[in-house]
Formats: C-alpha cells, structure tokens, sequence
C-alpha cells in the first residue's frame, strides 16, 4: 500500500490512476487476446507452408534427377550455366498491434529461352518451375517465421504488463483507496461528534 496522506485531493487521485489502471488492464488485456489470435493463425499458415516448400523441393529434386538421368550430368551442367534467371526480393511491412512485421515478396525475371527444348529433357523446364516455386514459398515462409517471433515476444511482454496491472498496480491502488475512504469516514465521524458536543455545550450555555 501506498504511504499517503488520507486527503480528499489524494482520494480524488488515487480513484483517477486507479480509473486508468483498470481501463490499461482492459486494454492490453484485449490486445494480449488479438496478438495470440494472430500468433496462431500464423504458426497454421507456417506449418502449411513448410510443408508445401518441403514437398516443391522435393518434387524439383526429383525432376532434377530424372533430368540427369536422361541427359547426363555434363549436359545437365552446361545447361545450368545457361540458365538466365534473375531474382528479387521486396520487403514491405504491416502492423498488429503496434507490432511491425516484414512483407515478403519474391520475383523473378526469367529471360528464356536459354537452351534448345529440342535437345533438352522435359523434365528440365519442369524442375526450373518448382524451383521457382519453392523459393518463392521459401521467402512467404521466412516472412512468417520472423513475424511469429515478433508478435511472440510481444505477447510476453503484454502478458507481464497484464500481470503487472493485475497482480500489483490495481491491488495495491485498491487498497490504498479503501483506507483513505476508511480514514476519510473515521474523520467525519469524529468531526459530527465534535460538533454534536459542541452544539449540545452551546445548548447549555444558553439555558
């Protein structure tokens, strides 16, 4: 408990942090609820998303081989150095909360064609495609995985601001209120007996 003089411009305090300690609890407290709802609905997106990049790098590993297989590895060489593809990345931002996470957008600039189609596997366009593929998913799920870390550590700091509020501030904010209303009660009691005698002395007096 605070130590406070029990004055009516200190009750008039105290009840006004306490106002806006309780209406900081509300408000973090909902913010606390939005971040975790955000949290989970990325962590889903992640989990799909690994899932997906492990699946396209493993569909292009598997066309890539099969390419191999056809043409042999010092053709498949020969074409990898012809290869013309330029990449990009563009990162953006977006808020929650106040909580600032990456927008991560991947492109490609692809200056075919770069090899006869005669002469190569078709498997070969195939494997370059998902490549492609898997790296873009690759830069969407780099994106969720700092924004999951992100919102997370915000979420533990909101949590002990929430407890902080909840667990100390209000409650000892409380407490302090009730004994300077207690004391404030106590005081006009004494005062009304004071002027009860007083009144009553007067009374006496005149008679």
């Amino acid at each position: 408990m605070k130590q406070v003089a029990p004055t009516k411009s200190q009750q008039m305090k105290l009840k006004q942090e306490l106002s806006f300690a309780q209406l900081g609890y509300e408000l973090l407290d909902q913010k606390r609820s939005i971040l975790v709802l955000e949290l989970l609905s990325l962590v889903d997106q992640a989990v799909d998303y690994q899932q997906r990049v492990e699946r396209s790098l493993a569909e292009a590993y598997r066309m890539l081989s099969r390419s191999s297989a056809d043409m042999g590895q010092l053709q498949m060489l020969r074409l990898a150095s012809a290869v013309h593809i330029e990449s990009g990345i563009t990162m953006n931002q977006r808020r929650v909360m106040g909580v600032v996470l990456p927008v991560v957008k991947t492109t490609f600039e692809d200056y075919a064609p770069y090899y006869s189609p005669s002469q190569t596997s078709a498997w070969v366009d195939g494997s370059v495609r998902e490549f492609q593929k898997a790296l873009s998913m690759m830069g969407h799920l780099a994106e969720l995985k700092v924004s999951i870390t992100r919102l997370a550590e915000e979420v533990k700091r909101t949590i002990r601001k929430v407890h902080a509020l909840d667990r100390i501030a209000i409650p000892e904010l409380q407490e302090t209120v009730r004994f300077i209303d207690s004391r404030m009660e106590e005081h006009e009691r004494e005062m009304f007996v004071r002027m009860k005698r007083v009144k009553q002395r007067l009374n006496k007096e005149e008679e």
